[in-house]
């Protein structure tokens, strides 16, 4: 009778630790680690509905093989197969992608295109050496010529010097009513003039309308010299700042914009600082609409003939060297949008002005922008392994908006990149994939994606649990 139960009994016993050796082998497995993270897309809905994307289906087996390398040379230990056909056989077919998975419409590219190339109006023949139209709300460059070629900006960099004044505004390092010395160098500084003079009284607020709105290249190094104590150390930090702001095809060798090789920015550089100016400082922003200032008995009118020509423009700067041509920085608001374009070398001030409002009206008319995203609204739900919580909301830290060809507001299709599978621990605001919007499978705009509600990793019963599982998935 012993002999008989012995006889079942070991058989069993040897099958139980053959399941416990390959449940250990599955947790080995797939423990969390970044190499075991497998990407995968998945088309999220069209603008603005929150959603449930299916993960994608992914085959474990497949992902633990390594790549076979066709010049690797054969290992001699290696026991011949048994089927020489073998190696001619199609491989299996994978496991069926989700839904997700096959809607989804990976970028074709690294970088995105600029919307404009969508639009069936094309941008309009612009008589300028390089110009570039961004709306203000989204980032996006609407369209753009020579937009990182180097150019000279003349006085469009005073944009710079004005953006650091209101800076030391805002951090009560400088005061609107406090005086300002004017000093031997800043007196001298040749070019457009405020008139400023040694010993006679100026204000912050004063030498700030000078620079704005009379382009003066002495207020500039008069303001430099009350904020950093020398127009060299401004320069200094105008180059910080610059980069700080993302401005890397720029570097200022003066606060005023005076001509040196050295000297150089280009039309994306200009957007993009025109673009922090409107956003980081809106409550000294009106400087820029004013049409006229009068200092020591002089009266000298705005250059920017567009604050007369429309009324949706209130800004921004006007530059003007020889070798620089006439350029400037417009910015206009219809509506709820703001647009900004920025031109250099055209061939006198009315050509400025007019090839800038021909972009900025192509820019209102054949385009709209839209919200696709809330802060915080969940762009996609993931199954989460190894939690406490079987899943997460994944979206973007602000809100997203887009800039599309009117009528195109329905056809954009956001889709989200991610690992799969994602394991916990999750922390808010941990970047996780990506979130690319698409036009016409055309890549406009990539976000990063990032986890909305947290997960906490769970104990080891939970992740033996979704180990197991994960190795039948």
């Amino acid at each position: 009778m012993i002999n008989s139960v012995t006889f079942v009994v070991q058989p069993i016993a040897r099958l139980v630790s053959v399941a416990a050796v390959i449940v250990l082998g599955a947790a080995a497995l797939y423990a969390p680690t970044a190499a075991q993270a497998q990407a995968t897309t998945s088309a999220t809905p069209k603008a603005g509905q929150a959603s449930q994307a299916t993960d994608a289906k992914v085959d474990p087996k497949a992902d633990t093989k390594p790549d076979a390398k066709p010049d690797a040379k054969p290992d001699p230990k290696a026991k011949p197969k048994s089927d020489p056909k073998a190696t001619a056989k199609p491989e299996s077919k994978p496991a069926a992608p989700s839904a997700a998975a096959i809607s989804a419409t990976t970028p074709p590219s690294l970088s995105p295109i600029q919307v404009g190339e969508l639009s069936s109006v094309p941008a309009p023949a612009i008589a300028a050496k390089a110009w570039i139209t961004v709306d203000v709300t989204s980032g996006q460059v609407v369209s753009s010529s020579n937009a990182d070629q180097k150019i000279e900006p003349a006085s469009l960099t005073k944009i710079m010097t004005a953006y650091l004044a209101f800076t030391a505004l805002k951090e009560k390092r400088l005061t609107l009513d406090q005086q300002a010395n004017v000093s031997q160098a800043a007196w001298k500084t040749r070019g457009s003039r405020m008139f400023i003079e040694p010993r006679k009284p100026v204000t912050i607020d004063e030498l700030i309308k000078g620079v704005i709105i009379q382009s003066g290249n002495d207020a500039s190094v008069a303001l430099a010299e009350a904020i950093s104590g020398t127009e060299a150390s401004f320069v200094t930090l105008m180059n910080e700042e610059a980069q700080r702001l993302g401005m890397t095809n720029t570097n200022f060798m003066n606060a005023g914009g005076l001509p040196d090789p050295q000297h150089v920015s280009t039309v994306r550089d200009l957007a993009t600082l025109a673009r922090r100016m409107i956003n980081d400082h809106p409550e000294y922003f009106p400087y820029y609409s004013m049409r006229e200032f009068t200092y020591n008995k002089i009266k000298q009118p705005n250059r920017n003939r567009l604050l007369w020509a429309d009324p949706s423009v209130d800004g921004m700067k006007t530059g003007h060297t020889e070798g620089a041509g006439y350029c400037l920085v417009a910015t206009a608001k219809r509506g709820d949008r703001r647009v900004i374009t920025v031109l250099v070398g055209s061939d006198s001030m009315a050509t400025r002005a007019e090839e800038s409002l021909k972009l900025l009206n192509w820019t209102f008319q054949n385009f709209e922008t839209i919200k696709i995203f809330d802060k915080a609204q969940a762009a996609v739900e993931s199954r989460v392994w190894q939690g406490k919580t079987e899943n997460t909301k994944l979206g973007v830290a602000e809100p997203l908006w887009i800039t599309v060809p009117r009528g195109k507001a329905g056809d954009v299709k956001p889709v989200a990149k991610r690992p799969d599978p994602l394991f916990a621990p999750l922390v808010q605001g941990q970047k996780v994939g990506t979130l690319s919007l698409m036009l016409d499978d055309k890549l406009l705009r990539t976000e990063p994606l990032e986890v909305i509600d947290p997960v906490e990793r769970a104990g080891v019963v939970g992740r033996w649990s979704d180990s197991i599982r994960l190795w039948f998935r």
